[in-house]
């Protein structure tokens, strides 16, 4: 009976749990980026706006699908259509903004067919419907169990240490890459 009550007290809460997909997500994002990039360029390319390993806009996709699809279960149609609609709006609403802070485009699809004003497409967009449900019947399924084996493995103190040390390297890597664009 101890071990529960302990169990339940070195869990995480729901917005440590949240900036910790963030953080991994966008790590797990950056890397299927810099592969891709290597593929086709057959060289290292840092595909992310920042200078350290993660993409951000991966891990807020991540956090929008997870918070999309909570409440659908089984019907992958659903699922489908609400991970296009989730991922293309909140594409679109990223390149605009990058564009307009930054006056550059980190991707552009005006070449493909059915694209509005190149910040997204049509194809893409099927992608990440297919990685929606992807995502949230095998990925995230995965990862939510790793996260809550190694957060009752670990004191609450050690977990608010990681949380807030992610956090401050992201705002300082946030400071000196938008300074480093803005030049």
């Amino acid at each position: 009976m101890n071990e529960i009550i302990l169990s339940d007290k070195r869990k995480m809460s729901n917005v440590q749990n949240a900036i910790l997909y963030f953080f991994i997500y966008s790590f797990l994002g950056w890397s299927l980026e810099v592969v891709y990039a290597m593929y086709v360029h057959r060289t290292f390319v840092n595909r992310g706006f920042l200078f350290g390993p993660i993409c951000p806009i991966y891990g807020f996709g991540a956090l929008i699908l997870i918070g999309s699809l909570r409440n659908v279960k089984k019907n992958r149609i659903l699922k489908f259509f609400i991970a296009i609609i989730a991922f293309s709006v909140f594409e679109y609403i990223a390149s605009y903004i990058l564009e307009v802070l930054f006056n550059q485009r980190w991707w552009d699809y005006s070449n493909d067919i059915l694209n509005l004003q190149g910040r997204i497409s049509i194809l893409y967009s099927l992608v990440w419907g297919i990685l929606g449900i992807l995502f949230t019947e095998k990925l995230h399924p995965f990862i939510r169990r790793k996260v809550e084996e190694v957060s009752l493995s670990i004191s609450k103190k050690t977990q608010t240490i990681i949380i807030y040390t992610l956090v401050v390297i992201f705002v300082m890597d946030e400071i000196f890459s938008i300074l480093a664009h803005l030049k």
